[in-house]
């Protein structure tokens, strides 16, 4: 009797692509960043990533949450490398889709570094970061008339300390905007004022370009209560600056 050996001649290629989903709205994910989507074996997938993208994924897709909500519950650093690595050679093509743009206070670089000290081939696809979003409120980051740059500040550093940058921001006529800072805002204004800055225009915009956006503006000095007033909390932008009533004025 004759025996047919079947040989699996499928290769396993362990690849991890770092994808930008943007600031909410699903469609702002960009065209490539959808095509690979589609192609993924496995998705890890973070909190402020809209979950509607999931479903652009084949059915056999495995999509693991891997989120880190701010201030609460969160999947360990340590944890989501242990995944990367263990899905891309188990299953091949890894999805890393994070909210925003994940070279831009997302961490994204440290998981491609990983992924290729651990012979993972890894890819970056950039997605609009949240700042970009204040467009959506007429808010545009800079204006020839008023501002020529921007700065992009963390709220919070890893050691849980405000920026020491944002003095510094604060020197110049550009746009500072401030990410993962609402539980620092009373610091924030804090700074502001001390500096003489406290009726600087500014703005506050949550959950960025999906339907439930909620935003404030006024001084700095008004911040906190305004937010108070209109219950705002995180996700969130801070936007300090002449832009943030330029439409107003110019």
């Amino acid at each position: 009797m004759n025996f047919i050996t079947i040989m699996d001649t499928t290769t396993i290629i362990p690849q991890l692509y770092v994808i930008g989903a943007g600031p909410g709205d699903p469609e702002l994910i960009t065209v490539k960043g959808q095509r690979i989507l589609q192609q993924a074996k496995v998705i890890l997938y973070d909190n402020l990533a809209n979950k509607e993208l999931l479903d652009l994924a084949a059915d056999d897709c495995e999509k693991l949450y891997v989120g880190k909500r701010p201030y609460g519950d969160y999947t360990s650093q340590e944890r989501i490398l242990e995944l990367i690595k263990e899905k891309a050679f188990e299953k091949g093509l890894v999805v890393r889709l994070k909210g925003g743009d994940p070279f831009i206070f997302g961490r994204g670089y440290e998981e491609m570094l990983f992924a290729r000290e651990h012979g993972i081939q890894s890819f970056y696809i950039p997605g609009i970061t949240s700042m970009q979003a204040s467009g959506f409120e007429d808010i545009p980051l800079t204006h020839r008339a008023v501002s020529e740059s921007v700065w992009m500040v963390t709220g919070t550093k890893k050691d849980g300390r405000l920026s020491a940058d944002l003095k510094l921001a604060m020197q110049s006529n550009a746009t500072v905007v401030i990410y993962m800072g609402m539980k620092k805002l009373d610091e924030i204004v804090q700074t502001y004022t001390e500096a003489g800055n406290a009726d600087m225009p500014a703005a506050i915009i949550q959950h960025a370009s999906l339907p439930q956006q909620k935003s404030v503006r006024g001084m700095v000095k008004d911040l906190p209560a305004l937010v108070e007033q209109h219950h705002l909390t995180h996700p969130a932008i801070i936007i300090i600056g002449k832009v943030a009533d330029v439409n107003l004025k110019y």
